[in-house]
């Protein structure tokens, strides 16, 4: 039979599960390109790496009494996601999601995980280490920090006037058409100063952690001039620097067509002025820029636009992450299979054939439920996506026309609105969210050697965490980043 204290999918009905004596003998994954090669229980394993003569025994995590900067003990579950190096998980995988019962876990002074399993093995092999903190989470969960894919945290005004529009029957480009949405948004982000914005901004970022954020896409997108944009991702910058929260940085220049410009002559300005630039302040070292967006929207940026613009930031390095196929059938999806984009966003009216590209691209689909909520749009195709062996990620989207800073609210909806499964809900805002921004092998799961990001939630089943609508207030106890408390319940 099955282990009673182990939810693997590989623990085979006839096998046992065997934990290795002694987690300090594993071989950690480095932070980047090395797959776990699991033995029964992957997460805990001895090391297989040959020895000198002269070493008697492994040490990779140390033989001597040690001190580490947190141990979570006596979860009633932990819930890794992944147990063997996964980028991602699709279709069937997604159904096995890595959950440990009766466990503890240990996060190193570098951030990092350093071991996790059975409460007792961990408390016998680390009786004699000391630890900056320890948190007995008896009768609670411990599940990855969230990941949310899609953002736009910084602006400056608000338009909660266009959200009475919306209800009263105005659609979302008719209203841009008439000087609001992002036209809006963007004079009152001009006239801001860099502080206002940051202090906006922090705000925003503190009540995405508090709801289990620990990583997060952050575009600029409403300065369009390159002088308002540099602004904006000094601040995204900034904001990486001194806030805990991780940031994926994304140049959303072309978020909207400027007022007085063609898109073609939008395009050819991005390209010829505002990429360069950004490469340059990237070489110096004043700002990191992850990712290049695009809206690629009839009466915005058309599919040719598009494909110069993307391919013109691939060129500098950028990843490829843009919108498509949100308010019309655009080929976007196509489009970003052939640019070999990490991701491409909404795709409410993606077509068969860009499900198809997609999922053979290995092109992850952000989808965005709070999107397709407020606007009263159709839902995306989750299922097809999903059936169809996509990666499909969430995110919130916040912005100034999708208010919303809770990715557990975020799973409700993608659940109830698009048919998706618990399991297939947490791993959109976890492992694939992180692969989504091009950092799954550090983010996303809770796997040895990667960063130590973690949410605490007071219930006996993490599936409370998105079963709850709106309840994670109450739910979330503690959020850690790099094994750091920084945010505790009152």
């Amino acid at each position: 039979m099955k282990h009673p204290s182990c939810r693997y999918s590989s623990c085979r009905r006839d096998a046992r599960p065997r934990w290795p004596r002694n987690p300090r003998l594993q071989s950690p994954a480095p932070r980047a390109g090395w797959r776990h090669r699991p033995a029964d229980l992957p997460l805990l394993r001895p090391s297989t790496r040959r020895r000198s003569p002269a070493a008697s025994r492994p040490a990779v995590l140390g033989d001597m009494a040690s001190s580490h900067r947190l141990l979570l003990e006596n979860a009633r579950q932990v819930v890794a996601v992944c147990a063997r190096g996964e980028r991602f998980l699709a279709r069937d995988a997604l159904h096995r999601l890595v959950v440990l019962e009766g466990a503890s876990l240990v996060v190193g002074t570098d951030g990092f995980l350093k071991a996790i399993g059975p409460a007792d093995a961990i408390r016998e092999l680390f009786a004699e280490d000391t630890f900056e903190e320890r948190i007995d989470c008896s009768g609670k969960c411990i599940l990855p920090g969230l990941v949310d894919a899609h953002t736009h945290p910084v602006w400056a005004g608000e338009r909660v006037h266009e959200f009475a529009m919306k209800l009263a029957g105005a659609t979302y480009m008719e209203i841009h058409q008439a000087g609001g949405g992002i036209n809006f948004t963007v004079e009152r982000t001009r006239q801001a100063s860099e502080e206002e914005l940051f202090r906006s901004l922090q705000q925003r970022l503190g009540c995405m952690m508090r709801a289990g954020t620990t990583l997060v896409e952050c575009k600029s997108g409403y300065g369009l001039s390159l002088e308002t944009e540099l602004k904006m991702l000094r601040v995204i910058e900034r904001a990486r620097r001194e806030l805990d929260i991780g940031i994926s940085a994304t140049y959303c220049g072309a978020h909207a067509v400027p007022k007085g410009k063609t898109a073609p002559e939008a395009a050819d300005d991005i390209i010829h002025s505002h990429l360069p630039k950004l490469q340059e302040l990237g070489r110096d070292g004043e700002i990191r820029v992850d990712n290049i967006d695009v809206f690629c929207e009839k009466g915005v940026f058309d599919l040719e636009a598009t494909r110069r613009i993307l391919q013109s930031g691939k060129d500098t390095g950028l990843q490829i992450n843009f919108h498509g196929d949100e308010l019309h059938p655009m080929k976007a999806a196509e489009l970003g299979a052939e640019l070999g984009a990490q991701a491409v966003s909404h795709l409410e009216e993606v077509s068969d054939e860009g499900i198809a590209a997609m999922a053979t691209a290995r092109c992850a689909a952000v989808l965005l439920p709070t999107t397709a909520y407020m606007l009263r749009l159709k839902q995306p195709r989750a299922r097809k996506m999903l059936d169809e062996g996509v990666i499909v990620a969430l995110g919130s989207d916040f912005n100034p026309n999708a208010y919303c800073f809770s990715m557990p609210m975020v799973m409700h909806l993608a659940c109830v609105n698009m048919r998706m499964s618990m399991p297939e809900a947490l791993a959109a805002a976890t492992i694939n969210a992180a692969y989504a921004l091009g950092k799954s092998h550090t983010h996303g799961s809770l796997e040895i050697g990667k960063q130590g990001d973690l949410i605490i939630i007071n219930s006996s089943r993490w599936e409370h965490l998105i079963y709850q609508f709106g309840g994670h207030h109450e739910l979330i106890e503690y959020v850690i980043v790099k094994g750091k408390v920084v945010y505790k319940k009152q």
